[in-house]
């Protein structure tokens, strides 16, 4: 309960300084990242959470499936169809150049063997939408920019896992539902995509059949519905949630405009919600002993993964692009660690690989960085920009990312 007493106070002193944050610095992700670590163990000792506990992966776990549900609604098939490169170049190109590039730091600076610096580069891989979506919801961004690091960052995390699956098997003893098996794996992410596509398919067909609508009140409620059977349905069948999600909400948009549109307001505050769940949690784990025990080479790696591999391997992914420099440093720059890179961590930490702690560490302290530049960042990023108009490029229709509160 002094969790919950916790977090109630922090949600209160987010949602009254949230609009000095819409013109600021000051990050409402940040408040609740230093709300948990102030009364975590490490200063006042008002709760005890240990990355073991439930209660991180399942926070973390809930709040990047809210976020990439609502954000695949942001998803407009035309503009996608208009402008699929550039999305494919990030995630063909800069995302495996960001996992080899963060390999090499990870073996030769931070000194983790090879299978772990490989298993690490896995997990930082991927960017983060639910830190993403802090300058994808600013309409001050250009629109093909905000499409790119959308789906980008939508999608990656369901392809980082099944490489992250393969080389917790490969560093040695796995705990839990950790298989090995490609084809396991490879089923679970057809399941994922298959229950993302056919659910909101069945639901959207049940509400046109003659007899049956739901009331204009509880119209909210029909994508959440979805949302929950979506959660539960691939938990229950180790399919992936995360691509499941993201695929799903882009679905239910193409086929139900209306539902998205009724979902939305509902939508964005419980993934708000969930997220800053999930920040105090993960807060409470950013202990003094936890800083103190990731090495200098360590620290080394997490600057250079956050600062240097990114952008790197974005810039070169977008070379011969039609993106203006600006807009490609914006891109190279804002690429986060989130709560992907969380639920993955803890799933290294649970296999009981034997530098497991070590890269837990490291990639829980690289998240935390990332978290405090990137919300930090996004409001004065956002003004280096003019509104645009939609070019030829960048067809009119459906904006794909929506107005968001400023995270």
């Amino acid at each position: 309960m002094v969790l919950v007493a916790v977090f109630g106070v922090a949600l209160l002193v987010a949602v009254l300084l949230s609009g000095l944050a819409a013109r600021t610095v000051l990050s409402t992700s940040l408040l609740f990242l230093v709300g948990g670590a102030l009364v975590s163990d490490g200063f006042l000792g008002l709760i005890h959470i240990t990355p073991d506990s439930g209660i991180v992966s399942t926070t973390a776990d809930l709040a990047l499936f809210a976020v990439l549900f609502t954000d695949g609604m942001h998803v407009s098939f035309p503009a996608l169809r208009a402008n699929w490169k550039n999305p494919a170049r990030a995630l063909g190109l800069g995302m495996p150049l960001a996992f080899a590039g963060m390999a090499l730091v990870a073996h030769f600076v931070a000194g983790l063997d090879w299978t772990t610096a490989l298993l690490v580069g896995a997990v930082l891989a991927p960017t983060d939408p639910v830190f993403a979506s802090a300058i994808v919801g600013r309409q001050e961004v250009p629109a093909k920019l905000r499409q790119l690091l959308n789906v980008e960052s939508g999608i990656n995390d369901g392809l980082a896992l099944p490489v992250v699956l393969v080389f917790i098997a490969a560093a040695g003893p796995t705990a839990g539902h950790v298989d090995a098996d490609l084809g396991s794996i490879s089923t679970e992410l057809a399941l994922g995509l298959a229950f993302g596509v056919l659910v909101p398919l069945i639901v959207i067909g049940l509400t046109r059949l003659r007899g049956i609508g739901a009331e204009p009140k509880l119209q909210p409620l029909l994508p959440l519905a979805i949302g929950v059977i979506l959660y539960a349905s691939c938990h229950l069948t180790h399919a992936n949630p995360y691509l499941a999600a993201f695929s799903a909400g882009a679905v239910l948009t193409a086929v139900s405009p209306e539902a998205e549109r009724a979902f939305q307001p509902l939508g964005v505050a419980l993934a708000e919600l969930a997220k800053f769940a999930a920040l105090l949690v993960f807060g409470a784990l950013l202990t003094p002993s936890l800083f103190g025990d990731l090495s200098f080479g360590g620290y080394v790696a997490v600057v250079l993964a956050i600062v240097l591999i990114r952008p790197a391997s974005l810039l070169l992914s977008l070379i011969g692009t039609r993106f203006s420099r600006k807009e490609r440093l914006v891109g190279a720059w804002f690429g986060p660690k989130g709560f992907a890179s969380v639920v993955y961590g803890l799933l290294v930490l649970q296999a009981g690989i034997p530098q497991g702690d070590e890269a837990f560490t490291l990639i829980a302290v690289c998240v935390a960085l990332s978290i405090v530049l990137h919300s930090s960042t996004d409001v004065p990023i956002a003004r280096a920009f003019d509104v645009q108009e939609p070019s030829e490029e960048e067809p009119e229709g459906k904006d794909p990312a929506l107005s968001q509160t400023r995270t």
